[in-house]
């Protein structure tokens, strides 16, 4: 700072040093609105780490398996044999122990010939080679919470029948309940010398010299990564609203320091007319008031960065167990937060503040030298800047309607959200000065009049708080609309995915045929379904062609979007297929259109006669009748099964079938514990946005109160004569909340609209655009009321410091008013 700018700063940091509460509003309203977005975007960046390590902890190693066709294992020599004829592959043995009443998932490999890039993280970086996993007494590779899981510490080997695990060792990138080790050591404590469950397959696949039957007498099948892509579709939509709420969550914010920077311009206009009086250049004044609210910016962003870290690490526990329930991702217990992420805050903080700075900036750049002096040029530049706000606002309006009615894409979906949100704004002091003339033509009593043109003359110094308040409100009405359709659509998607209470996959059709068989002579079991999957190229991208039983249970669950009549009866009879919304979206199919899928044996014509949701599911999907599934895919086995049973009798049934027939986990599963321990642990996923519901709403209600705070000393000379004409200060103090309550009642109800068309746009709009399925809009009347409820409470908790201040103000102070030269 220069010798000739130290008087000007000094001059204009006076006013923060007289005023420390407006300060402390300024600084508290920007860190706050800078947490909020910095917390929701900790929050999504460390779930989204977690969605590789997920697929890792779901399907292992992420290569293509060679999977032996009868059986749960096949012999070693396999293995040796396909190596020596130039295949890529590496030996893998799965299995489960019980170590300490804990159940472990073993993983044994060969580290020397498990393929690159298989996604799954083995070593940590300190490690001198691999060859640490099977040298010596060799190692166990657990994540933390496994070990804490076990109760021990690294470097213990727990004993089990077969006997003892290689020492534990940590590996945090590893997924819960997973055990890592050497081959040989899985074999020993698995009791499966000399056999393997799987070979993973490389993708060099240049110095192979046989095929593969003429290598090996064993019979294989190849199957693929796993792709789990609904359930993720899903998340990555959640993740999509919660950033658009971090951000207006900050815009919420920004309406505080828009208010106290406003006030206290208001305030300083005889400190702004001396200064330019004693020949500031207003360049210079302009430049130092800048620096000053950067200065802010700088510290509050700190500031806000910090309890947005805390307020991420509070949440990230419930977010971890959703991710580690839905996914088998172990989300770390500490965030992972690099440079990046807290210059991106700063950077926000600062411009955030001067954007919400611009108005008062502008009025000062623009005044002529004495203006700054005059009451009524400053009064008259806000008229005219209320009046250019009106027409802003509906300017934004109309453009977010243009953007509804002809915008493509996901950046006009957002666009049209942010001038929805921003046009609503603006217009709310229009909508409560046309209110409160209304209310002004229905008072009868001298008090009442006053009652409502005092409030007309309040509007100017409580608009923005309102502002913030209508965002807090329309944000928790559209959100909290937007996370119930979320929750019922989930619920909806757990129903149908895993309506059956078991699946099976079994290795080839002749061991289908044989389960079947033997399922159709059970007690208990009510319905076998069928079902065939190949992959396709429609329309020239990659569709999925399911066949599908024509079922009860099917007719009576399937998520239809809409349908023609009979659907299920010109599906089985071949003439007809159903189609995914995200398939129908992107190439423009609707009911009754003919469409020609492709098969190994050609090309079949079939009407489309319904469209389902398919959420989450990243490609499009068509869905045939089983015989004609046969016909075009008479190569593909049909292995995939799933029984409706009766759920008492299903914890047995999977038991028994897991014994008879010697299938592993992944190709049984019991649906009905899967479904309720999914719907248990995903409803911790919405404690991130009840808190971020509650924290908005309170950053309203600290906007209301500070400037309620920051007026009350301007409001002096209006209320001192009143007390004079006989009101009590009590009364005074009880009009004062009246009033307040009954503008944040009007804000209410201009944000329900608001909010319902906000949470329409992240539906119908955003999500469609960016996922290419939308959400089903549901309506939830008694969250409304309970939130029309917070917000007069908001009004109230807000509105109660300052009334009280009123009410016990001292005769002295307002006797005081009229010895002012004001």
């Amino acid at each position: 700072m220069s010798v000739r700018s130290r008087p000007l700063f000094a001059a204009l940091l006076s006013h923060w040093r007289r005023r420390p509460g407006q300060l402390a509003t300024l600084l508290i309203g920007l860190a706050l609105a800078t947490a909020l977005w910095s917390g929701v975007q900790a929050l999504n960046a460390q779930a989204r780490s977690s969605y590789d390590d997920a697929a890792t902890a779901l399907a292992g190693v992420q290569a293509p398996m060679l999977l032996p066709e009868e059986g749960a294992t096949m012999p070693e020599r396999v293995f040796v044999e396909l190596r020596r004829a130039g295949w890529p592959v590496s030996p893998l043995v799965e299995g489960s122990l019980e170590v300490d009443g804990v159940t472990l998932r073993v993983l044994g490999i060969d580290p020397v010939s498990l393929p690159s890039g298989v996604g799954l993280p083995l070593f940590n970086p300190d490690d001198a080679s691999p060859a640490a996993l099977f040298l010596g007494d060799g190692l166990t590779l657990v994540s933390t919470d496994t070990l804490a899981e076990l109760g021990a510490a690294e470097g213990d080997a727990p004993v089990v029948p077969a006997g003892a695990l290689p020492p534990l060792t940590l590996q945090d990138d590893l997924a819960p309940a997973l055990a890592v080790m050497d081959i040989g050591a899985a074999q020993r404590l698995l009791g499966r010398s000399g056999e393997i469950s799987a070979l993973a397959l490389g993708s060099d696949r240049s110095r192979i010299i046989a095929p593969m039957d003429a290598a090996t007498d064993q019979m294989l099948t190849r199957s693929l990564p796993r792709e789990d892509g609904d359930l993720a579709g899903l998340a990555d939509s959640l993740h999509l609203c919660l950033t658009a709420f971090g951000f207006l969550s900050f815009t919420v914010g920004l309406f505080i320091v828009h208010s106290a920077v406003g006030l206290a311009f208001e305030q300083r206009r005889p400190v702004l007319r001396t200064l330019r009086a004693l020949g500031v250049p207003r360049r210079r004044l302009a430049a130092a008031l800048v620096l000053e609210l950067a200065g802010f910016a700088v510290v509050a962003g700190l500031a806000g960065m910090a309890l947005g870290y805390v307020f991420a690490a509070l949440l990230l526990p419930d977010v971890a167990a959703s991710l580690r329930g839905l996914y088998g991702a172990d989300v770390p217990g500490e965030l992972r937060l690099d440079w990046t992420w807290w210059l991106a805050g700063l950077a926000i903080s600062l411009v955030g503040t001067l954007v919400a700075s611009a108005s008062s900036l502008a009025k000062v750049w623009r005044m002529p030298i004495l203006a700054p002096a005059l009451p009524e040029a400053w009064h008259g530049e806000e008229r005219r800047w209320l009046r250019w706000q009106s027409v802003a606002a509906v300017t934004l309006l109309a453009l977010a309607a243009l953007l509804g009615l002809l915008g493509s894409g996901l950046y006009a979906g957002f666009a049209m959200m942010g001038a929805l949100l921003i046009g609503a704004a603006l217009l709310l002091p229009a909508v409560l000065a046309v209110a409160l003339t209304l209310g002004a033509r229905t008072a009868e009593r001298p008090e009442a009049t006053w009652f409502w043109a005092d409030g007309r003359q309040q509007l100017s110094g409580l608009s923005f708080a309102l502002m913030a308040l209508l965002l807090a409100l329309s944000v928790n009405v559209g959100v909290g609309a937007m996370v119930g359709s979320f929750r019922t659509t989930f619920l909806s998607w757990l129903d149908q995915r895993l309506a059956p209470e078991i699946f099976w996959n079994a290795p080839d059709e002749a061991r289908a045929g044989e389960i079947r068989d033997w399922l159709t002579a059970q007690p208990g079991v009510r319905e076998i379904l069928s079902r065939g999957d190949a992959e396709v190229r429609f329309a020239d991208a990659p569709t999925s062609v399911v066949g599908v039983s024509d079922a009860a249970s099917l007719r009576a669950s399937f998520p239809f979007l809409a349908a023609e009549a009979d659907p299920w009866d010109r599906l089985s009879a071949g003439t007809a297929a159903f189609i995914s919304e995200q398939l129908a979206r992107r190439e423009g199919l609707e009911l009754g259109a003919a469409i020609e899928v492709p098969g190994d044996t050609g090309l079949a014509s079939y009407t489309v006669a319904g469209i389902f949701a398919d959420y989450g599911n990243p490609r499009g999907q068509i869905r045939i009748g089983l015989a004609e599934f046969r016909t075009l895919f008479p190569d593909v086995p049909v292995t995939a099964h799933s029984v409706r049973a009766d759920p008492a009798q299903t914890a047995a049934l999977v038991a028994e079938m897991r014994d008879r027939f010697a299938l592993p986990a992944g190709r049984l599963i019991d649906q009905e514990r899967l479904k309720a321990f999914s719907r248990a642990i995903f409803e911790r996923t919405f404690v991130v946005t009840g808190a971020l519901n509650t924290l908005t709403l309170a950053v309203a209600g600290v906007a209301l109160l500070t400037s309620l705070l920051t007026l009350a000393e301007t409001r002096l000379p209006q209320l001192a004569p009143l007390w004079a004409l006989g009101l009590r200060r009590g009364r005074l103090a009880r009009l004062e909340l009246l009033r307040m309550v009954a503008l944040a009642a009007i804000t209410a109800v201009v944000a329900l609209p608001l909010g319902l068309a906000l949470a329409w746009v992240l539906v119908a709009i955003i999500n469609v655009e960016a996922f290419g399925w939308r959400l089903p809009l549901y309506h939830f009347p008694r969250d409304w009321v309970v939130l029309y409820a917070l917000a007069l409470l908001t009004a109230l908790a807000a509105t109660a410091l300052p009334a009280w201040r009123l009410a016990h103000m001292a005769p002295a102070r307002l006797l005081k008013v009229f010895a002012d030269e004001r």
